[in-house]
């Protein structure tokens, strides 16, 4: 009998690749999506997606960048629509902690008339070492805005293995998981964080919000890219429900998340904030 299969978009992603990882490592058939797979998976093109997911059981679902940019509703219902006829049965959709877009996104995946679950997830711990903040740490010298900002930074280790946990277990089928970290950091503890456990000397600086946009302008960053940070630090960071901290974690998994000095000091003995 043919093991059944399991989609996991964003295969080459901070959560997708751990997913497959873990779900490879429990000798899951496993076809991780991605526009370098063969059949290719592109956002831009779901001519192709039926190909992807053609006999396919279970889907995990990342959106790049984000479900809160313009064209991520479209995307998600085309997705559902392919997923109903190509007779998916499970759904997990990866959705962002206190975004109204995201949570739009969601209500597709709930009306579905697929088994599903939604974890929405906090910024991640990774963000600092695999994404757009890593070259200012490298320098030594971070600015950013909305330095009063307190955010529980989840990893993506937990995330991953949650979303491979409730991917397969139907007792999970309906719920709404909120994945946090154990602790409120600001960007200056996180700084400080990673300082100690680097051995080097960060600086953070408290800027404006347009003057960072300004510098990511003068950085020739893409507009998409300029237009999502100016949402998530303005829609998403100052809202009071996401300096909540959640036990989702816990509940899934039976053990507690990964706190930030743990991830740092893993990354650190990585040498991933060491300047070459």
């Amino acid at each position: 009998m043919e093991k059944r299969k399991i989609v996991v978009l964003g295969a080459n992603g901070k959560t997708g690749r751990k997913v497959a990882d873990i779900l490879e490592s429990r000798g899951e058939n496993v076809v991780r999506g991605s526009r370098q797979a063969s059949p290719p998976f592109d956002w831009h093109q779901p001519e192709q997606w039926s190909e992807v997911l053609r006999g396919a059981e279970r889907m995990y679902i990342t959106y790049q960048p984000d479900l809160a940019v313009p064209g991520a509703l479209e995307a998600i219902e085309k997705l559902v629509e392919v997923a109903r006829i190509e007779g998916l049965q499970k759904l997990v959709l990866l959705s962002g902690k206190g975004e109204k877009e995201a949570e739009l996104c969601e209500q597709v995946i709930i009306n579905s008339g697929i088994d599903y679950t939604i974890v929405r997830a906090s910024w991640f711990n990774q963000n600092f070492s695999e994404s757009f903040f890593l070259p200012a740490i490298l320098s030594g010298d971070v600015a950013l805005p909305m330095a009063q900002a307190k955010v529980p930074y989840v990893d993506t280790d937990d995330i991953a293995a949650v979303v491979a946990k409730v991917l397969m277990d139907t007792k999970h089928n309906g719920q709404i998981y909120e994945l946090t970290g154990p602790r409120l950091l600001t960007f200056q503890q996180v700084m400080e964080e990673i300082a100690v456990a680097s051995g080097r000397s960060i600086s953070f600086t408290p800027i404006s919000l347009p003057a960072y946009i300004s510098m990511l302008e003068d950085l020739r960053v893409e507009k998409d890219f300029i237009w999502l940070i100016q949402y998530l630090f303005t829609e998403v960071l100052l809202e009071p429900k996401n300096a909540i901290l959640s036990t989702d974690i816990r509940k899934v998994l039976g053990r507690s998340p990964k706190d930030f000095r743990q991830f740092a000091a893993e990354q650190a003995a990585l040498g991933i904030w060491t300047p070459h």
